[in-house]
């Protein structure tokens, strides 16, 4: 089942796109990593996604239906989550108030849901009382994550995981990646900075397409060398962040990610 699906996408502010062209369709169960230097759209794209800003060209189809950037909150209630690069929290609430704010969450559903942030991040178990803006940058994220997938969403998208974190920190939290596409059979979109990790996520590489790269030293980069992508320059190994599209397709037996970058 396709859960997002898109078809020449642009999308940007004020009428100017900053994505232009972008096709993409993600599958109930599949992760997807959206990879690319700052400014290259990718927190536009997911924003767009979630009707956080109007759609400016292509089609978006998510869980079978167009977006509406004027009752995004609709967006939420049928199923997609989206975790924002700077959280979202309400620092003066507690960890369980943040989590009461999932959107659609019933006042019954809220004792299992607490159990559910917990099984999947411990971590917040002994935080449930303590505001939101006296946790850590770890714990904060924890809770960001949690509070989006608290609800069971069919679609999650995750802007920046590993921002500002520890690496121990990035490493506790890829697995409930898996978990929610997995467990859950949701549909994941993660974008992120750093090459090799998002490419954990996956086990098998199955193939790599080329689309208008300038410079073949820009895909050496990308498969061999590079990590962290940045703001795409100061180096000529970087050149696909400012020529073109490179995307890598990767597979394993219970989930898939594709890493796309476009500029």
């Amino acid at each position: 089942m396709t859960v997002l699906r898109l078809r020449g996408l642009e999308a940007g502010y004020n009428g100017v796109p900053v994505v232009r062209g972008l096709d993409l369709e993600v599958a109930a169960g599949e992760v997807v990593a959206l990879l690319g230097p700052n400014g290259a759209g990718k927190t536009t794209t997911l924003r767009t996604i979630s009707g956080l800003i109007p759609l400016i060209g292509g089609d978006l189809e998510v869980l079978d239906g167009p977006t509406d950037s004027r009752r995004p909150h609709r967006i939420a209630r049928r199923g997609v989550a989206h975790v924002a690069e700077d959280r979202s929290l309400f620092p003066g609430l507690t960890v369980k108030e943040n989590l009461r704010l999932a959107p659609g969450l019933a006042r019954r559903d809220r004792p299992a849901a607490y159990a559910r942030a917990v099984d999947v991040f411990p971590a917040l178990g002994p935080l449930l009382d303590r505001r939101a803006g006296l946790l850590s940058g770890g714990e904060q994220q924890m809770l960001a994550v949690a509070r989006a997938i608290v609800t069971e969403p069919q679609l999650l998208l995750v802007d920046e995981m590993s921002l500002g974190l520890a690496p121990v920190i990035v490493e506790e939290m890829l697995p409930v990646v898996r978990r929610v596409a997995d467990e859950l059979g949701a549909a994941v979109v993660v974008v992120e900075q750093h090459i090799h990790l998002a490419l954990e996520l996956a086990e098998d590489r199955i193939r790599v397409n080329i689309s208008d790269v300038r410079d073949m030293h820009a895909l050496r980069y990308l498969v061999q060398g590079g990590d962290y992508l940045g703001d795409g320059t100061g180096t000529a190994d970087s050149s696909a962040a400012v020529y073109g599209r490179v995307g890598f397709w990767y597979r394993s037996r219970r989930l898939a990610i594709s890493t796309i970058l476009v500029r």
